[in-house]
């Protein structure tokens, strides 16, 4: 018996869903400590996230790496209990706990079934307010850090992460160092260095806490108030760090790795602060060069070329301006034709309108994909994070959609063209220099240095 085939139109795409971000409400406490609680009933989990003033960007000098020192040794013991006590308290309870410190804040998180909320969070206080700062665990955290330093050295993917933002910022600048700082300011850092850099940082004013999940509002204020009411101290003062360039001319630099197969490119330069009013619009610039899978470098390098399994531009979004960077590794004897045709990229996006069809596809996808992102109450907690960190309005994932989609082909290469400067492009290469130092010469794309992996150059 033959069944004859049949065939149907492919269904269209119906209208976006309307989407509304998780309703919260603001409070501020007597002490200054901002409270933000977003009510989500969906199952009985709450996410809390304590943010503070308290990232690498208000670290004093001399001193890189102590505010994500400070921040992990939060959950290195407090004055009542050690490390290994609190975790076991923690898990007991099922709360998944973390201390982190980036750029621009340290945050203390935690998710916790909700019968559990009240406990586990007068133990989270604890963690905050009552830190010990242990000499052990302090050593043994900046063990850690140096080994991965020195791992860094070996393994090109960090150190061309790490060589690329020392070539674009001036040295004077906090972003031309590593984020957890480097060997000589590891090794110097200790435990009196912590303490003060916590007395100076962790206040009430200028952090915030944030509960989502299944609490009200009353009740999460009540929370607050119950257990950081009596946390005192002024704000401390308002962090700023240099995103000053190391040079406004383009340069090669090539970092050293004798017998690489394969070469680490990073193409960029100085990019825009998280609250520059063009933030959409290169946003979608950005999607359109590298940051999706369809991105017009990725299917040159991949599809078209087969110099690379995948390649990536990004802007890192910090309260001051941090790097716009094109990213890939390819074999040694395709880097200089690779970097060509980044180069190529990034002026021809400048140059032309891009298609309706093309700023559709990157739209429809950023537009698509963003409601998915906070289906946790974790991921809300985060985002609320982000909110008061950047100073993004209350209303901001309420219109993020429509600001997605008000971009238009116009407005993206008006922003290319600003934004986007072929003359500055720092283009930094980790592999084996002589192989790939004489084409590179021939791009024309600057005068070229090579260095050795302490960043020290050779001629």
């Amino acid at each position: 018996m033959t069944v004859a085939a049949t065939s149907t139109a492919r269904p269209q795409a119906g209208p976006p869903r309307d989407y509304r971000f998780p309703f919260f409400e603001r409070v501020t406490l007597d002490n200054g400590l901002g409270v933000i609680v977003a009510p989500v009933h969906k199952l009985p989990i709450v996410s809390a996230a304590l943010v503070i003033d308290a990232g690498a960007a208000s670290e004093p000098a001399g001193a890189d790496g102590v505010a994500q020192l400070t921040a992990r040794m939060l959950l290195e013991g407090t004055r009542k209990r050690n490390g290994d006590a609190l975790s076991e308290q923690f898990e007991r309870w099922g709360a998944a706990v973390g201390a982190s410190a980036d750029w621009d804040a340290a945050m203390l998180s935690m998710t916790v079934l909700a019968p559990h909320l009240d406990d586990a969070m007068a133990l989270f206080a604890e963690v905050l307010l009552e830190p010990a700062f242990p000499e052990r665990e302090l050593a043994r955290l900046k063990a850690e850090r140096l080994a991965d330093l020195l791992q860094l050295r070996t393994e090109p993917r960090g150190l061309a992460d790490e060589m690329f933002t020392r070539f674009v910022y001036t040295p004077s600048s906090r972003y031309a160092r590593p984020e957890a700082g480097d060997v000589s300011s590891v090794k110097s850092l200790d435990r009196a260095a912590v303490e003060r850099f916590y007395q100076e940082r962790f206040r009430p004013h200028g952090s915030t806490l944030i509960l989502a999940g299944d609490i009200g509002v009353s009740e999460g204020v009540a929370l607050a108030q119950r257990l950081f009411g009596a946390w005192s101290g002024a704000a401390a003062p308002a962090s700023a760090v240099s995103d000053e360039p190391a040079r406004l001319t383009r340069a090669v630099h090539i970092v050293r790795k004798e017998d690489a197969p394969q070469s680490e490119i990073r193409v960029g330069h100085v990019g825009l602060a998280r609250s520059h009013p063009d933030y959409f619009p290169a946003l979608i610039v950005n999607a359109l060069l590298g940051g999706l899978f369809s991105s017009r470098i990725n299917l040159n390098l991949r599809e078209v070329h087969a110099y690379t399994y995948g390649a990536h531009s990004s802007f890192d979004w910090r309260k001051a301006a941090g790097p716009f960077v094109v990213s890939t590794a390819v074999k040694s004897d395709v880097t200089a034709a690779a970097a060509k045709e980044i180069l190529l990229e990034i002026s021809r996006i400048r140059a032309d309108v891009v298609s309706e069809g093309e700023l559709t596809l990157a739209t429809s996808y950023l537009d698509g994909v963003f409601p998915i992102r906070y289906e946790t109450t974790d991921s809300i907690a985060r985002a609320l994070a982000a909110l008061t960190i950047y100073g993004l309005p209350n209303d901001y994932f309420d219109s993020y959609r429509a600001n997605i989609r008000r971009v238009s082909a116009t407005d993206v290469l008006q922003a290319a063209d600003k934004y986007l400067h072929p003359d500055r492009l720092q283009l930094v290469v980790v592999g084996d220099a002589s192989v790939i130092a004489e084409p590179l010469a021939a791009l024309d794309a600057g005068p070229i240095r090579v260095y050795d992996a302490e960043g020290q150059p050779e001629r």
